[in-house]
């Protein structure tokens, strides 16, 4: 997902050097003395931060507003998919044909089933590219969009709850490596967002499981069933 909208600069919190280099010989007393020293001021700004980590990509799936834009959007191009799918039984229906009749045909006709073949297998690549391409341009589309409004309501909370820092886990480079579970304030995030939205929750559908997919340009949502033995599998990943 390629989200447009801005988001604060983690700060990088630093602390003076409180021991200079002519005087590294000193022992670990004298060192804990001399940061004794430091300003008070320093020493509340350290004591006062709270550092707070969010999955913006996992609140903006998970909000009420997101999963009921997300499943319309999925529900819209339901009919492209089955056509999708539908071209590509096709295809085995052809590729069965002249597997069991290959060799009883002229060149003549063996060559046209090969032709039609392999023109069905360019027209779903084709269509299943401009459908792919046409539903992550709309994924993208609506993640922006509620992605602009849940940072005000994560500047909102943060000031609210004294955090200092929060900072995004959802980017595969994220450079957090470990953070205590307390510190993790999605859920919160998104019951916040929900309250400001208004959206009430989606009505869960009887056997249906929930959406845990998240928008991304390398998400594939279109992809038909396609069987791994198929030839049109193999040309449409």
């Amino acid at each position: 997902m390629n989200r447009k909208f801005s988001r604060s600069t983690p700060l990088r919190l630093t602390r003076s050097c409180l021991i200079a280099a002519a005087v590294l010989s000193l022992t670990l007393c004298g060192s804990a003395w001399a940061q004794s020293q430091a300003p008070a001021s320093e020493k509340e700004a350290s004591a006062s931060t709270k550092v707070g980590i969010v999955n913006i990509q996992q609140a903006i799936v998970a909000c009420n507003e997101g999963q009921r834009d997300f499943t319309a959007l999925q529900k819209k191009f339901d009919p492209k998919r089955q056509e999708l799918e539908s071209l590509n039984q096709q295809i085995q229906d052809l590729q069965k044909k002249f597997t069991a009749q290959g060799d009883k045909l002229t060149d003549e006709a063996r060559g046209d089933m090969l032709k039609q073949i392999d023109d069905k297998k360019k027209q779903l690549q084709r269509n299943y590219e401009d459908a792919n391409s046409d539903m992550q341009s709309q994924q993208n589309d609506i993640a922006n969009k509620i992605g602009q409004k849940m940072i005000q309501v994560l500047d909102k909370y943060a000031k609210e709850h004294g955090f200092t820092v929060v900072l995004d886990v959802s980017g595969q480079q994220s450079p957090v490596l470990w953070a205590a579970s307390s510190t993790d304030i999605t859920k919160a995030l998104v019951d916040a967002y929900n309250a400001s939205s208004g959206v009430p929750a989606p009505a869960k559908e009887s056997g249906s499981a929930p959406a845990t997919s998240k928008p991304s340009s390398g998400s594939r949502p279109l992809r038909p069933r396609l069987s791994p033995k198929s030839p049109a599998a193999t040309k449409a990943h």
